[in-house]
């Protein structure tokens, strides 16, 4: 390609100043690089860009084509510069969340609001890991960051953890169980598990507390929403079984008892999965920071 940003700057400087003395200042060059330059470009494109007797220095006609030409397209590039260098420098950029766990939402959606608030040039965007293979997503580059509680041995994704959860069952204080300090496998053998509507592979209250034991639940029942599964279990629909924070925070008014799961209590921790080397962009890492502090809020 015969022209570049180089020479439609240069045709633009010199229009706008009238010689090529003003010109080679604006532009930090010499007259005389400036004047080669002008006579290189004009030799390659065969057509003269300038009338060179006239004061000021006019365009000819190939030379307003170029300069129209200039106008348009050097502020488009000149934006794009400002958004490399901002995104460089971590200001921008884009932070598509995958979460492996639907209680998530809970926790997430504030995190989120005070993200946004100090970074309002990030795009964000949130997709339910339930419905796809997440960190395949993320090494693809779909996502930018996975929410989850099953790290995996990756050489390219690194698990920043988050904080560490609790997962409690949830009792109507008049139900039977309510009166024991712990629950046990056995103790839901002929319960009505309430759980979020994901695969059974994602609940920590199957794969690490009844699965193990051999033990299935009498039925299950799965409900989208939070307040519907407390509701369900103030009415002894069953019993549910939830990550502390969403207890702590959806339902510390509703008079439900909360249990752990055997003597010691079956805890996880939260990770937050990004490519490696991008947790250290300062969104990302603010991102983190506010995650980190929003899941080690207690009542």
């Amino acid at each position: 390609m015969i022209l570049d940003t180089r020479h439609l700057r240069l045709i633009s400087a010199i229009d706008e100043t009238g010689n090529l003395a003003r010109a080679a200042d604006r532009l930090n060059v010499t007259q005389s690089a400036l004047s080669h330059q002008i006579k290189g470009l004009e030799q390659a494109l065969g057509l003269p860009l300038f009338l060179r007797n006239s004061k000021p220095l006019r365009l000819t006609t190939a030379g307003r084509k170029v300069l129209i030409f200039a106008r348009k397209v050097l502020p488009e590039f000149q934006d794009l510069e400002s958004e490399l260098k901002r995104m460089a420098e971590g200001e921008t950029g884009r932070l598509f969340i995958a979460i492996e766990c639907h209680a998530c939402f809970e926790w997430l959606l504030p995190v989120l609001e005070s993200f946004r608030r100090k970074w309002p040039e990030v795009e964000v965007d949130i997709r339910l890991g339930a419905s796809f293979d997440a960190l395949p997503a993320l090494q693809r580059g779909e996502v930018d960051l996975v929410v989850s509680s099953d790290p995996a041995d990756q050489s390219d994704i690194a698990f920043e953890p988050l904080f560490g959860y609790e997962a409690l069952a949830v009792i109507s204080p008049a139900h039977t169980l309510a009166d024991k300090p712990f629950l046990l496998p056995e103790d839901l053998a002929g319960e009505t598990l309430i759980t979020y509507p994901v695969d059974r592979s994602r609940l920590d209250v199957f794969t690490l507390f009844l699965r193990p034991a051999g033990i299935e639940p009498a039925g299950v029942r799965q409900i989208e929403l939070t307040a519907v599964i407390l509701l369900l279990v103030a009415s002894q629909r069953g019993i549910a079984v939830l990550p502390d924070w969403v207890i702590r925070e959806t339902g510390r008014e509703s008079g439900l008892a909360v249990r752990p799961l055997t003597e010691t209590g079956l805890r996880r921790t939260l990770f937050a999965a990004v490519r490696k080397g991008e947790s250290e962009t300062a969104f990302m890492a603010d991102f983190i920071t506010i995650a980190r502090t929003r899941g080690v809020v207690t009542t």
